[in-house]
């Protein structure tokens, strides 16, 4: 039988919660997994690591996709399978792999599914698995995680934009691969390893998290009227012809901006900085996704 570990943030609910988790995988055979919980999800890295010591051959995280992400950082490269059973508010990473949120069907996937290696992201040292930015998408989430998140949910995101759009643009310098891509005003750059935000809406074109490139995006919309234009060019899936809007694909991106400028990845505030540096990590992790998925 192979050796379980389970990783959850406690404050993360779906179905019958942590309870019905346990039962599940009891039923399923897996009678005593090395069993860890965590208030916050900048604790799960010491999890992760105790439980690779422990001999854990497979890791479920129960979360969103910032505990995801934080598992992630110390899971790449290692070669031991991540199960993931999405518990968050947006699940984006897992939503893009079609992993339900259902208990007994992720679990089942979790033990029985493909296995299928993706690629992560790594900025400023810190690995992401959806997308990383600076600007307007780290102000909304800095807002949110307030305590609106956990109140309103996906509705919370939206409420917190709005206070932003009139927001001061910064100027970027930014290179792909090396070599000069923009120079220019901004108001958010986004880095991503999956192309989909909320409800399904590209944000990049064409993403696919295995292809040993990250997506790359830069507007410098100003303002209700522009910011609008850009939004509803998004979400008829033709973001990159937005006359505010330049992307691209890249395996490394070095970001120098104006200002001071707070960045998030994966949903998760970090602190501000005038510097960004990025690098694909290709095929980095193993993720049990639906057969034939």
């Amino acid at each position: 039988m192979t050796k379980v570990a389970v990783i959850a943030h406690a404050g993360k609910t779906i179905g019958g919660g942590l309870e019905e988790l346990r039962e599940t995988l009891s039923r399923a055979g897996v009678m005593d997994p090395i069993w860890s919980e965590v208030p916050k999800s900048r604790l799960a890295p010491k999890r992760v690591r105790a439980a690779l010591k422990d001999g854990a051959e497979l890791i479920f995280v129960w979360g969103g996709d910032g505990m995801v992400q934080r598992c992630v950082d110390v899971l790449a490269g290692k070669g031991v399978p991540l199960a993931i059973v999405p518990a968050g508010t947006a699940n984006l990473f897992a939503s893009s792999l079609d992993l339900p949120q259902d208990i007994p069907e992720a679990v089942n996937i979790g033990l029985h599914g493909s296995e299928r290696e993706l690629d992560v992201g790594k900025i400023n040292g810190e690995r992401f698995t959806v997308m990383a930015g600076a600007g307007l998408d780290a102000q909304m989430i800095q807002d949110a995680d307030g305590g609106l998140k956990d109140r309103f949910g996906r509705v919370a995101y939206i409420w917190t934009a709005s206070k932003h759009l009139r927001g001061d643009p910064f100027k970027a310098r930014i290179e792909v691969n090396g070599e000069l891509w923009y120079k220019g005003k901004a108001s958010c750059v986004l880095i991503g390893n999956i192309g989909s935000l909320f409800g399904g809406v590209e944000v990049f074109d064409n993403a696919r998290p295995d292809d040993g490139l990250l997506e790359l995006g830069v507007t410098n919309a100003e303002g209700i009227g522009q910011w609008a234009r850009t939004m509803a060019r998004t979400a008829i899936g033709n973001t990159s012809s937005s006359p505010f809007v330049q992307t691209t694909k890249a395996e490394k991106v070095e970001v120098e901006l104006s200002r001071k400028v707070r960045y998030e990845l994966d949903g998760g505030e970090r602190t501000t900085v005038k510097h960004l540096k990025a690098k694909v990590e290709p095929r980095a992790i193993t993720v049990r996704v639906p057969q034939g998925g």
